[in-house]
C-alpha cells in the first residue's frame, strides 16, 4: 500500500513537472515575439553581458593554474551499478596515476564517476556545473576549490575546450555530443591545437562513426577523409589513457609530473 502511494506521489510530481515546463516553454516562446522597447532592450541585454563577463572571469582565474587535464564527457543518466560509470572511473584514476587532472561537468553519472575517479587517487578533480531546471546538482567529488557554477551553456564550453589537453568521450545523450562535435569542430577549423579525442565504447559509438563515414563522407561530402582522423574509438580504460600518453610523447611533454 505504501509503495503504491510513492508511486502515485512520484506520478503526479512528474506531471507537476512536465506542467511547469510546457508553462516555461509556452512563456519563453511568447517572449520571444514581444515588441520591447529600447530601454527594455537595453536594461535587459545589459544585465545578461555583465552576467556572461562574470562567468568567464570567473572560468579564467580558477582554471588558469590547474595544469594539464583531460575532460571527460558522458551522460548524467548513467547509474554506478552500470559498466560505463564504472570505466569512466578507471579512466579517471588511471589518467591521474599519469600525471593528468581531471574536469567534468560537474553533475552525476559519467561526471560524478570522473570527479570520483579522480579524488581516488588525489588528483586534480575539476566541476563545470550547469544550472538546470530540475536537473543536475554538484556531485561530492569534485575539489571545493575547482567547482564552478554556470548560467551559460557556451561559457561553459568555452572553458572545456580552452583548459583541456585532451578529451574522453564515454556514452551519453545530446548534452554529450554538443561538447564531442565543439571539440571537433574547433580542431577541424584549426581554433584550438589537435589535441586527441577518446571515444569509448565501440557497442556505443560505432552507428554513428557509420553514418559519418557513409552518409556525410561518402554520398552527401559534407565532411572530408582526414576529418574521420581527429578521433578515435577505444574499447577499455587502458587504450583511452595509452592514447593521451602516446599523443603527449611525441612532443616530449610529461604532464603534472
Amino acid at each position: 500500500m505504501l509503495e503504491m502511494g510513492h508511486k502515485r506521489l512520484k506520478t503526479e510530481a512528474d506531471k507537476a513537472k512536465e506542467d511547469f515546463q510546457l508553462i516555461e516553454n509556452e512563456h519563453r516562446i511568447k517572449k520571444a515575439f514581444k515588441d520591447r522597447d529600447w530601454n527594455e532592450i537595453k536594461s535587459s541585454d545589459s544585465w545578461v553581458i555583465f552576467k556572461v563577463i562574470a562567468e568567464f572571469v570567473e572560468g579564467f582565474e580558477k582554471l588558469a593554474k590547474i595544469g594539464p587535464c583531460v575532460s571527460i564527457f558522458g551522460s548524467a543518466r548513467t547509474t554506478e551499478d552500470e559498466e560505463y560509470y564504472q570505466m569512466t572511473e578507471e579512466i579517471a584514476a588511471k589518467l591521474v596515476r599519469h600525471g593528468y587532472g581531471v574536469i567534468t561537468g560537474g553533475g552525476p553519472g559519467i561526471m560524478e564517476a570522473g570527479n570520483k575517479g579522480a579524488r581516488s587517487e588525489r588528483g586534480k578533480s575539476v566541476g563545470l556545473n550547469i544550472d538546470l531546471p530540475f536537473e543536475q546538482g554538484s556531485n561530492i567529488y569534485i575539489d571545493p576549490d575547482k567547482l564552478i557554477d554556470f548560467d551559460y551553456f557556451f561559457v561553459r564550453k568555452v572553458m572545456f575546450v580552452k583548459y583541456s589537453q585532451g578529451f574522453v568521450v564515454m556514452p551519453g545523450g545530446f548534452g554529450t555530443l554538443d561538447e564531442l562535435f565543439e571539440a571537433i569542430t574547433l580542431i577541424q577549423t584549426q581554433k584550438i591545437g589537435r589535441f586527441p579525442i577518446v571515444l569509448v565504447g565501440k557497442d556505443y559509438w560505432t552507428g554513428l562513426i557509420d553514418w559519418l563515414k557513409q552518409t556525410l563522407l561518402t554520398k552527401y561530402k559534407t565532411i572530408s577523409p582526414p576529418d574521420l582522423d581527429l578521433f578515435q574509438l577505444v574499447e577499455t580504460p587502458t587504450e583511452a589513457v595509452k592514447i593521451m600518453d602516446d599523443f603527449y610523447s611525441k612532443y616530449l611533454l610529461t604532464p603534472n609530473f
